[in-house]
């Protein structure tokens, strides 16, 4: 038994490093936006569940071995491993063969999403098929050989799976840092491939001669009151679609305190799986005390969805980030120890019935994100999203009978008093808590299927953006001179300009300013809505028709778009660190703004340094001028972050004084508006005197920092970096005791 737990802790490792790979290659080549995030998770999970369906089905019609079910397991992993080489390059293939249909004419959102998730879906779906084959055909081997552990084998599995995971949520970030996305696609391979000789080599001894089962007398059951079959199943796909749909809400509860950078995200999943493996193991332990199902575990289950709204309350300023998400693991303790159960009494060891009932899991884990990223969060909110996940377990622990008596009689269906307790202290949690954006005054809040976005502040300037609780921008002449800068160097009259990331609109604005056509790509819906937020005029300028606002991916917008500019500006949302930020920053998006710039035409990239590792500046430094031969670099107005000028045309150095002749009135009244200097001359002087070299800067770091690139994320991935920084050391040392302090 020790063998099938080594395996399925291997492979629920590589399983979760297929997953957070994929995932970016897919961003990479198609679209940054959650709904594409959607489509990849979606198909993972549909893939899982057709393939756990299938195998079980095909072992209950065929009876298979101990010898045949490991050899099919070999097989699995066997493929499983040719996928981590083959995705990349069927994800490539798909979206060349997406730029050929479209020709020259750019598809709309939906059939460009609608076609993307069909080649998304035949990349995934068979390969993920081939991962959820792997229990039904582990269990069928475990039948054969070990009869007395078969009815409870599919927990057992579980529990390895999901032990494996947890590492497989933070192992290969490290992975990734040293090696790119491709180099640790490799090591699942030969991970995978590893599994597939063992498992065969395992066939290659004597075996038992296939018996008919019979499981255990003692083997326990799922008893119900009403039809046995139905109850396993309606918990079996709740479980799925609650673990999954709050998953999706405690991203956005918990970002305002852990940040958007990979391992945040890493840390909520790997707390999750790592909580979950812990209810699995109790679950194990007690298996052997008869543990029986009642529905005060419902109940307890929806009291667990409610508790993060606790840990994220603002008012409990003492609760540093890492005890904040102690607030999901309940939840996933008991979903831990609920799922092996239910799959055990619902199975029973039987291969089909557990595949079936894997399948019917994993159809909830389709069902929860979607539901909780396109309806919960953006009717209801963070707050009501999570009691509208909570609510049918409450429902469901009314309906749901008690257990038979011991003579077989039905005891009352009454709630009980711990019941009422625990939904009395679920109604508490709701009515006595904040949400994040209640300390800001005043304040407007949108939510979408993407972001809640909050405009806080008053004022002619004292105003922010914040997206999922993190400050984007705020009022003041850096993101002015993004527009003014490139267009002031233009050695001709612009015609029209790309604003890559709207924000406050102050770009965009700054662009209008100049009386030319502007188009702002915004990923986030709810962002351009607020633009009359900041802007009295704001409003008025989204219905002018030199306007133009997008909803999109910017990456994903030129790619499918044909028009070319006098200047593309771009300023990705900070930090420089977040989760999929190194995409707007890469050689390979860089070779995109190429084909969009007209002749002489400027690429502004704006590089919010504001991290004392220079690395990544370095890295993003050495794309632009392994991308552009001519690149001008200048500090801020504010004297904080750089601005690169890049153009495949000399950019010729030019006075303040020719830069300022050449702003129409109302861009001059533009530029000045937020100051400091008094005159549009004295403006650009203090941004033209303080350009230095692209040369002297890539010197800040070491000479073997890479050119940043898709497969090489630096500016995302730098724990390993950073833990041989002396500082970093000494800050985050210093971060451990403050949070103590506070503590």
């Amino acid at each position: 038994m020790r063998w099938y737990f080594g395996f399925f802790f291997v492979s629920g490792f590589c399983s979760i490093l297929y997953e957070l790979v994929w995932l970016r290659l897919a961003m990479a080549r198609f679209s940054v936006t959650t709904a594409l995030v959607s489509i990849v998770l979606s198909a993972f999970m549909v893939g899982l569940g057709l393939g756990s369906w299938a195998a079980g089905r095909y072992i209950g019609k065929n009876w298979v071995r101990q010898r045949d079910g490991l050899r099919w397991y070999a097989l699995a992993e066997l493929l499983i491993g040719a996928s981590a080489l083959l995705v990349p390059y069927e994800l490539a293939w798909g979206r060349l063969f997406l730029e050929r249909m479209e020709g020259n004419t750019a598809f709309s959102t939906g059939p460009s999403y609608l076609l993307s998730g069909i080649c998304i879906g035949l990349t995934l779906v068979p390969w993920c098929a081939c991962m959820g084959a792997t229990f039904p055909f582990a269990m069928s081997a475990i039948r054969e050989r070990f009869p007395l552990e078969s009815p409870r084998s599919f927990s057992y599995l579980y529990l390895a799976n999901v032990l494996g995971a947890m590492t497989g949520a933070l192992i290969p970030l490290l992975f990734i840092e040293k090696w790119g996305f491709t180099g640790t696609l490799r090591i699942g391979a030969v991970l995978n491939l590893c599994l597939a000789t063992c498992a065969f080599l395992l066939t290659t001894g004597r075996t038992r001669e296939p018996r008919t089962f019979s499981p255990p007398e003692s083997s326990p059951v799922l008893t119900t009151h009403g039809p046995t079959e139905q109850w396993p199943r309606y918990l079996l796909f709740a479980t799925g679609l609650t673990s999954m749909g709050v998953e999706v809400v405690w991203v956005r509860l918990f970002t305002p305190f852990v940040g958007t950078v990979v391992y945040a995200f890493a840390a909520i999943l790997g707390l999750y799986l790592g909580a979950t493996y812990l209810g699995s193991w109790i679950y194990r332990v007690r298996k052997s005390r008869g543990d029986r199902f009642s529905n005060l575990w419902l109940a307890w289950l929806a009291f667990s969805v409610l508790l993060p709204l606790v840990a994220c309350d603002t008012r409990l300023r003492i609760f540093p980030a890492a005890v904040r998400l102690v607030g999901l693991v309940p939840f996933s303790i008991i979903v831990g120890f609920i799922t092996p159960m239910l799959l055990d009494r619902f199975s029973n060891g039987d291969p089909k019935r557990a595949g079936r009932g894997y399948a019917i899991n994993i159809a909830g884990c389709v069902v929860g994100p979607l539901m909780a990223g396109f309806l919960l969060l953006p009717l209801l909110g963070e707050r009501l999203g999570l009691c509208a996940l909570a609510l049918p377990w409450f429902i469901m622990a009314l309906l749901y009978p008690l257990h038979l008596s011991p003579d077989g009689a039905r005891q009352s269906a009454r709630p009980s008093r711990k019941f009422c307790l625990v939904f009395l202290a679920s109604l508490a949690l709701v009515f006595v808590t904040k949400d994040y954006e209640h300390q800001f005054h005043p304040r407007e809040v949108l939510r979408d299927h993407t972001a809640t976005v909050i405009a806080a502040g008053g004022g002619s300037v004292e105003k922010d953006l914040f997206v999922n609780g993190v400050g984007i921008t705020g009022l003041g002449p850096v993101t002015k001179m993004m527009a003014h800068l490139p267009l002031a160097y233009l050695q001709r009259q612009p015609q029209n300009a790309l604003v890559i990331c709207f924000g406050m609109g102050t770009t965009h604005r700054a662009m209008l300013s100049w009386g030319i056509q502007s188009t702002a790509v915004e990923l986030v819906p709810s962002v351009p809505r607020l633009f009359p937020y900041f802007y009295a005029d704001g409003a008025q300028l989204l219905q002018s028709p030199m306007s133009r606002v997008v909803i999109d991916d910017g990456r994903h917008y030129l790619e499918d778009s044909s028009e070319q500019y006098d200047v593309i500006t771009l300023d990705p949302p900070p930090p420089v660190e977040a989760a999929g930020s190194s995409l707007l920053y890469s050689k390979e998006f860089y070779e995109i703004v190429k084909r969009h710039l007209r002749q002489g035409g400027i690429l502004q990239q704006w590089f919010p340094q504001g991290s004392s590792d220079p690395t990544a500046l370095v890295s993003v430094a050495k794309a632009l001028r392994e991308s552009f031969p001519y690149i001008r670099v200048f500090h801020s107005v504010e004297g904080w972050g750089h601005h690169f000028l890049a153009s495949t045309s000399p950019l010729t150095r030019t006075s303040p004084a020719v830069l300022a002749s050449r702003l129409p009135p109302a861009a001059v009244s533009d530029l000045l508006e937020f100051g400091p200097e008094r005159s549009a001359e004295e403006q650009f002087a203090s941004v033209t005197n303080s350009e230095f070299s692209i040369e002297s800067l890539i010197g800040l770091g070491p000479s073997n920092v890479p050119a940043l690139q898709d497969d090489r994320p630096v500016n995302e991935y730098y724990i390993l970096r950073s833990a041989q920084d002396p500082d970093y050391r000494r800050r985050l040392w210093q971060s451990l005791l403050g949070a103590l302090k506070k503590i």
